[in-house]
């Protein structure tokens, strides 16, 4: 029997190669939580500073109880915000300065199924951050939920994930191609993001242009609409209605992962051509 003809020789394509690159990138990442279980705690316990903070805050103004409820909300949402942000916006900038960029582009693999892995592997880490949160925040300060309608929250938080991820295999190609400053826009982008996307708050208390403008980011979108079904005054503060959010999000989530792919191809392209990685702006 030749070597062709064993199963060693057999070779992955399409969807199946896509699906295997996602699960093997994924495994280190899942490994290495469990072997580093003092990052679990930080995980855990200090994102409940600010939250406890920002509820402190409108204890003492008297605000409405509701708000309490969108402050362990957002404290939640900012872990997929900080896993898009560190495990795929910089992702490859890091794996350039490790050698290991160049890998990625000479193997078949898709890139997005790579990036895809990376965060995915992240995702227990993170999942468990925000449930945490969520349950230790709705315990120690009382929150009561009305969910309204199961089947929009649920295809409002996919649609939110599925745009969000997007988005940060985007800004991964885009920060690659910043160089250098691919560090220093990831720090740039974290708090003002907080602050814009309506994290602790609801976005409707921005001017009209300045909650339309972030509303390019899917989270903005995705927590103002699960607000909106959680709390039985959250339709009152909306920014707009959930249906109209349900849409947007559904356009966000396409573009991003079409330009995610083009930007990706392009990025491949100009490592091929020229033999190098970029470091500059092309």
């Amino acid at each position: 029997m030749t070597a062709l003809n064993t199963k060693y020789s057999h070779k992955d394509t399409g969807w199946r190669l896509f699906l295997k690159t996602i699960l093997a990138r994924a495994y280190p990442r899942i490994i290495g939580q469990q072997r580093e279980t003092s990052w679990l705690i930080f995980d855990l316990l200090m994102p409940m500073g600010t939250v406890i903070a920002y509820v402190l805050v409108y204890k003492a103004l008297n605000a409405p109880e509701e708000y309490v409820g969108f402050v362990v909300m957002g404290g939640a949402m900012t872990a997929f915000w900080m896993n898009i942000l560190w495990s795929m916006s910089s992702q490859l900038y890091w794996e350039k300065e490790t050698g290991n960029l160049a890998l990625y582009i000479m193997a078949p693999n898709s890139m997005m199924a790579i990036l895809l892995g990376m965060a995915l592997g992240g995702m227990l880490a993170t999942a468990l951050r925000a449930l945490v949160v969520t349950l230790l925040g709705s315990w120690i300060f009382d929150v009561t939920y009305a969910v309204t309608d199961f089947f929009q929250l649920f295809a409002v938080f996919m649609l939110a994930m599925i745009a969000l991820y997007g988005m940060g295999m985007m800004m991964a190609s885009a920060f690659l191609l910043f160089g250098r400053e691919a560090w220093h826009m990831a720090n740039l982008a974290q708090e003002p993001i907080f602050l814009a996307s309506g994290f602790y708050f609801p976005i409707k208390s921005l001017p009209f242009w300045v909650a339309a403008g972030a509303s390019i980011i899917p989270l903005t979108l995705g927590m103002d609409a699960m607000r909106q079904l959680v709390f039985p005054s959250g339709s009152k503060i909306g920014f707009l209605n959930v249906s109209t959010e349900i849409i947007i999000l559904s356009v966000l989530a396409v573009l991003f992962i079409v330009t995610a792919k083009y930007l990706l191809a392009y990025v491949e392209k100009i490592a091929v051509r020229e033999g190098r990685l970029t470091e500059s702006r092309r």
